[in-house]
């Protein structure tokens, strides 16, 4: 029979692989992208951040779901904080549909993320070419990686920075966010969206009320 620990590294070897870079060195890659956060492993993965360029990387790309690249290239002068509304003018290039350039989306923002965001601009004497300063991708996952452990989330290593996108985008649908809203925001295609659905009836009342919680008004005003 075995034991947890045993179960939990089966489980573990069963979803992920190695590749191997150009240096020689080995990473561990996820065979399943799906896994997202639910309120309450969100809300201990947050108390375990420890400073504050960690706590506004991740709340910025939990409220925004942005992806990290086009988080950390958002000077302040493309944040609205009368209109609440954010302009990401560094996106994700799709080969596919024959983009070269990036394509600026602009998202909007709840009023609680808005408040945050101009007291942490503010306390940073950032100005309007200032970027927020918010972590690289390796730091980033560094950080995330020591969090989910101290969080006690045991398939941590079935998480990444891009769970967090995943994890807005279903929250938002489970809300009842209209399909091309979530589409627009995420900046992906409806079939993407579509493989990413998952039915509003795996959480309960009070889980909603938690994401509510946490996200704000986001497409609730």
């Amino acid at each position: 029979m075995e034991t947890k620990l045993e179960e939990n590294k089966t489980f573990k070897e069963e979803n992920t692989h190695y590749v191997t870079r150009k240096d020689g060195k080995k990473l561990r890659v996820r065979n399943n992208r799906d896994r997202f956060f639910y309120p309450a492993e969100w809300g201990k993965f947050f108390d375990g951040l420890t400073y504050e360029r960690q706590k506004i990387t991740f709340k910025f790309l939990l409220n925004t779901g942005a992806r990290i690249n086009e988080a950390r290239n958002v000077k302040v002068g493309d944040i609205d904080l009368e209109r609440k509304r954010i302009i990401l003018r560094i996106t994700k290039v799709k080969a596919k549909k024959g983009e070269k350039h990036p394509r600026p989306r602009t998202i909007p923002i709840s009023t609680q993320f808005a408040k945050q965001l101009k007291k942490y601009i503010r306390d940073n004497d950032l100005n309007s070419n200032d970027t927020l300063g918010l972590l690289s991708t390796p730091a980033a996952n560094i950080a995330m990686e020591k969090a989910l452990k101290k969080a006690g989330i045991e398939d941590w290593y079935m998480f990444s920075i891009h769970n967090i996108r995943k994890t807005i985008e279903i929250w938002l649908m489970a809300l009842g966010v209209d399909s091309l809203k979530i589409i627009s925001h995420i900046g992906h295609s409806l079939a993407t969206a579509v493989g990413s659905y998952i039915s509003p009836d795996v959480f309960s009342y009070e889980e909603k009320s938690q994401m509510r919680m946490i996200i704000g008004d986001l497409y609730q005003r």
